[in-house]
């Protein structure tokens, strides 16, 4: 399969070296840093097993890469629509888009029904889904825990769960064929037939732990150990549950269960807050304003949510990670 990696950070740093390792027919595209690193030294990846170097072909211009089978973006959502124009380069007739990408996609609520409209929040304008189109798009979501230590760099530390499914619903033959390339490549790759309620899952679990570790500077035990904290991390996951009944998401576990899943993971420090001590843009859109969003569209009240997006807004405005 001939395959173009957007974003060579943790995730998507990750897929390409593997399915380069596993014969696959992989470019990236990239920049700065990043793009000078992979380009001399090869990509590299630490794990338990050891340290591996993918080389690849990797370029700043999608238009040096030509059209592709398949486009993984692994970008993070605020990067996205600066991306788009060159992600249009790499699509021929028949390219899939995946995007392995934290919180609620672009594509989300479009595809939940015809006259749903994109969300402000992550598509103002419906820009992207006029560039990167629902017909294109596998919903991906990604279980596994790696970090980007430094540029050309990748860390994993454990899990390999994709799953992919048709954004509509259902399993195809496209969905089969890249669950194939990725399980070739080492991953668990899951088909599923419902990927927005897959995708919403993961999203209740962490929509608040993220702001919350960047708010605090505190790793998941800490605030796990807070009963205040605690409280209204409830709270919170108890309003994203009742949007994902309006919305066809349903959630069958109880928030204190998901919170014990994610203390089996270990005092772990939140993507978000790595991204707030690197100075970085933070994900608040995809991981709780869209959320924010969604509740008024539906009318479900989200006090707690609305707090936890007001709080974390304000601090990241004001240390510049955030847009005024």
């Amino acid at each position: 399969m001939k395959v173009a990696v957007v974003g060579l950070g943790a995730v998507g740093g990750l897929i390409a070296a593997r399915m380069a390792q596993a014969g696959h027919d992989v470019s990236a595209l990239a920049r700065g840093a990043t793009l000078a690193r992979v380009r001399d030294d090869g990509l590299v990846v630490e794990s338990n097993a050891g340290r591996t170097v993918a080389h690849l072909n990797v370029s700043d211009d999608a238009r040096t890469l030509g059209a592709q089978d398949l486009v993984v973006i692994a970008l993070k959502a605020p990067a996205l629509g600066a991306a788009a124009p060159q992600i249009a380069h790499l699509l021929g007739v028949s390219t899939l888009l995946l995007p392995a990408m934290n919180g609620v996609p672009w594509w989300f609520m479009p595809a939940s029904a015809p006259w749903e409209r994109p969300l402000e929040s992550v598509d103002p304008g419906g820009r992207l889904l006029a560039a990167l189109p629902l017909a294109r798009v596998l919903g991906c979501v990604v279980h596994f825990a790696s970090s980007c230590p430094e540029p050309g760099v990748v860390h994993h530390a454990f899990g390999n769960r994709l799953i992919v499914g048709e954004p509509r619903g259902g399993v195809s033959e496209r969905v089969r064929a890249v669950c194939a390339a990725l399980a070739e490549s080492g991953f668990e790759a899951e088909a599923s037939d419902d990927v927005r309620r897959d995708a919403w899952y993961k999203l209740w679990g962490n929509m608040t732990m993220n702001p919350v570790s960047a708010l605090t500077g505190s790793l998941s035990d800490a605030i796990l150990d807070d009963p205040l904290l605690y409280a209204f991390i409830m709270r919170t996951m108890g309003e994203a549950a009742a949007i994902g009944e309006r919305i066809g998401c349903p959630i069958t576990q109880s928030g204190d269960e998901r919170m014990q899943v994610a203390r089996k993971l270990g005092n772990f420090k939140t993507s978000m807050l790595q991204d707030s001590l690197a100075g970085r843009p933070l994900e608040l859109d995809a991981l709780v304003t869209a959320v924010h969003e969604i509740g008024a569209r539906v009318g479900v009240a989200t006090p707690n949510i609305g707090a936890l997006l007001g709080l974390t807004r304000l601090m990241a405005r004001r240390r510049g990670l955030y847009p005024a």
